[in-house]
């Protein structure tokens, strides 16, 4: 995939995982896209890692991957950067 293909897939990944994880995060597309294009690496290293597959073009099981990707870095974060309550 080219550059291009991995901005846009990217966005459609953060959006969805963000759809699915809602909260207040800071940033606005360009987190999103960042957190997409993180989310199929890490996507596409858990999915081979256990069999499932790899993230290796637009497709809809290379989107699983990078929306599960997505959302692992976003818990990640939240609970890493979260508010704290007192």
């Amino acid at each position: 995939m080219g550059i291009i293909s991995w901005i846009i897939f990217g966005f459609i990944a953060g959006t969805i995982a963000r759809l699915i994880h809602p909260g207040r995060d800071p940033g606005g597309c360009l987190v999103t896209i960042l957190l997409g294009i993180g989310g199929a690496l890490v996507g596409g290293y858990v999915g081979t890692s256990l069999g499932w597959g790899r993230v290796s073009g637009f497709e809809i099981r290379s989107l699983g991957l990078a929306v599960l990707g997505a959302l692992i870095l976003l818990i990640v974060y939240r609970m890493l950067f979260g508010k704290k309550k007192r």
